[in-house]
């Protein structure tokens, strides 16, 4: 790759899901370097106690958090076992938020909830020497997502706050999100019941916890609304984040998941049919209008399982990843090496632009910018353990950069 690409550096964590290792890439002038952290060994400490994964600092040192203590430690090594959880950033501040599920079997954060819920944890300036706990805060019971509002143009009088979907619960947990309200930042100032009674079996108690199963939360700054889709009613909830009111639902079934466009003005729901074709899973997107809430364009891929969504940072093209899901016999038949891409100048129609093949899943992706465009993209492809390096234009691969030993997951993030 010749020197006329941006330079950048890059933090890649991967991992066979119980032990992983940290690397970090610097790419400057035309020239890569990769040093694989020093590692400790694996520790003896249960799920619950082993050290959160923050980020490293402006010294590539790790920053952990001890769950126990809330204290955080910056060293030069990686515990192999320390644990990666979900990050979901807030856009308008230097705060991140990183999901607890707790028990698999319950959903239960014993360490910090006992048997009252599961939990999220905020830190403030994560890839930072002056990273900083800030709050454990329990909620429902886990799998959570999350999605914050905030004031706009559109809809000026939406306070900051976090939601956070419980899908064991079937909730929404509020949380206020402005340091300049001490009465509410960072406490839970609502509980969002997301039950449908009309579909709830007689046997079932039209309360918490319910049938519901949240999973797909955004924030629309356009129309002022934040949109959750449950999956188990197979309904879109359009709640005011001013009242915590749910206004409207309406059917949405098909779907697993639900994802925003920069500017907020179309949803696009992901999900995928395993049972019509024994041999083919078929994927399917649907464009929904936040302006009037009307369902459009609505697209089904053969043989493809999406597994991840990102939107380039001048939010024109949308990159969707895949990787493997159905039975033995639709398995042989997906593309899950593929890489597809989606211009947003189309919508709401959807239009694919191009189909990449990566040679084996990709992790996640990042962005390079360069004079305000975007002139790479960068691909964890932990199967292979390569970093894919791609020319944003024309969307050829330019390198494959070695990193670690192919296991099954990785996470790349750019560092200042």
């Amino acid at each position: 790759m010749t020197d006329r690409y941006p330079d950048f550096s890059l933090a890649y964590y991967s991992s066979d899901r119980k032990t992983g290792e940290l690397a970090v890439i610097d790419h400057a002038q035309g020239e890569v370097q990769v040093r694989v952290l020093p590692t400790e060994e694996e520790s003896a400490l249960g799920k619950a106690l082993k050290p959160v994964l923050v980020g490293l600092d402006e010294n590539r040192r790790v920053i952990l958090l001890d769950p126990a203590s809330k204290t955080l430690r910056i060293q030069d090594s990686f515990p192999v076992d320390a644990f990666p959880a979900h990050i979901y950033k807030d856009p308008k501040s230097a705060r991140d938020w990183f999901m607890n599920d707790g028990d698999k079997q319950t959903g239960n954060d014993t360490l910090n909830c006992g048997d009252q819920g599961s939990s999220v944890t905020v830190v403030e300036h994560t890839n930072s020497s002056q990273a900083r706990f800030l709050a454990t805060l329990c909620v429902g019971r886990g799998h959570h997502q999350a999605c914050f509002s905030h004031p706009s143009e559109h809809a000026p009088q939406v306070p900051s706050q976090a939601y956070i979907s419980n899908l064991k619960d079937g909730s929404i947990s509020v949380i206020g999100n402005d340091p300049a309200d001490p009465a509410s930042y960072l406490k839970v100032v609502a509980t969002i019941n997301l039950c449908e009674p009309e579909k709830e079996s007689e046997m079932t108690a039209p309360g918490l916890p319910n049938n519901a199963f949240p999973h797909g939360l955004v924030y629309s700054p356009l129309s002022g609304k934040v949109y959750n889709l449950n999956n188990g009613y197979g309904t879109v909830a359009v709640i005011d984040p001013v009242t915590h009111a749910i206004e409207r639902r309406f059917d949405f079934k098909g779907h697993s998941n639900l994802f925003i466009t920069p500017d907020g003005r179309y949803i696009i729901g992901r999900g995928a049919d395993r049972k019509s074709d024994p041999e083919h899973v078929l994927a399917r997107l649907t464009v929904i209008d936040t302006w009037d809430h009307r369902i459009g364009d609505s697209l089904i891929l053969p043989d493809v399982y999406i597994s991840k969504y990102f939107f380039d940072p001048e939010g024109r093209r949308l990159y969707l990843t895949t990787s493997s899901s159905g039975s033995p016999e639709q398995q042989q038949n997906l593309k899950t090496d593929a890489l597809l891409v989606f211009d947003l100048d189309s919508l709401p129609e959807l239009k694919l632009a191009r189909e990449l093949r990566l040679g084996s899943p990709s992790g996640t992706l990042e962005f390079v910018q360069q004079e305000g465009r975007t002139r790479l993209i960068l691909s964890s492809n932990a199967g292979q353990g390569e970093l894919l390096i791609l020319d944003a234009d024309s969307l050829e691969i330019v390198r494959r950069i070695a990193v670690s030993e192919p296991r099954s997951h990785s996470r790349i993030w750019l560092l200042g």
